[in-house]
């Protein structure tokens, strides 16, 4: 099973980073050294970067090196693209996964417009109730296309889609167009999280595609508007 060595590397810099063993203004080991290491390629160690440039934590200047930011802190970030495991597990975050609802259908013209999933596509639609603190605070309504995601199962849901993706199914997630937007909730997801009688959600909607270029996942991620942050880090070139 592949092992996300990469993972192994993006949490490796990000204790030194958080626990303040490289100071702001230094550089975090090059590349040669990690892949030493890590006995790993230069491309596994640049999709860590990668992470923890999304994340504002590092910015990396071609001929120079990965230089740490000042006044960087751990926090979640729409500019990457990982699992809510994942983010979840590297923000030491106490929180569980809900499966609402499991089903197989097929895009009519409504779906497939907002999916971009061609019609009659054969689709798993999820919807998973992310808990943070005991709150119900993010609903993630997934579209999986049947066909290429084979053997999707609520057990699977519950934990890691991508992770199975990856490791078991073997394919290569390459990236995803991601919309931001603000949106009143649905009246029949109302009840799904703890709103506080507010029903403005904002939504992160993605479009995921393997490295082969090939749609097979569209999601609408609900978040509950005050427990909600936008983070990214854009460098001026």
């Amino acid at each position: 099973m592949k092992n996300n060595k990469y993972m192994d590397i993006y949490n490796f810099l990000k204790e030194l980073i958080v626990n303040k063993k490289i100071k702001p203004g230094e550089k975090i080991p090059s590349e040669s050294q990690l892949t030493k290491k890590f006995n790993v390629s230069r491309n596994t160690v640049r999709r860590a970067i990668t992470m923890l440039i999304n994340e504002g934590l590092v910015n990396s200047i071609h001929g120079k090196g990965v230089f740490i930011l000042e006044n960087s802190s751990p926090s979640f970030s729409i500019g990457g693209l990982q699992s809510f495991e994942e983010a979840s597990k590297k923000n030491n975050l106490k929180y569980k996964t809900i499966i609402h609802s499991f089903e197989i259908i097929k895009t009519d013209k409504n779906l497939a417009k907002k999916t971009t999933f061609p019609l009659n596509t054969k689709l798993y639609k999820i919807k998973r109730i992310r808990n943070i603190d005991n709150e119900n605070i993010i609903l993630d309504v997934n579209y999986f296309n049947y066909e290429i995601i084979k053997g999707l199962n609520k057990i699977i849901a519950k934990k890691s889609i991508y992770d199975y993706v990856e490791n078991n199914l073997k394919l290569n997630i390459a990236g995803a167009k991601k919309v931001l937007s603000v949106e009143k909730i649905e009246a029949c997801e109302k009840n799904l999280l703890d709103l506080d009688n507010n029903e403005l959600v904002a939504i992160i909607k993605n479009f995921v595609y393997l490295d082969n270029g090939v749609l097979f996942e569209y999601t609408e991620s609900k978040h509950r508007y005050d427990k909600f942050s936008f983070t990214s880090y854009v460098r001026r070139i």
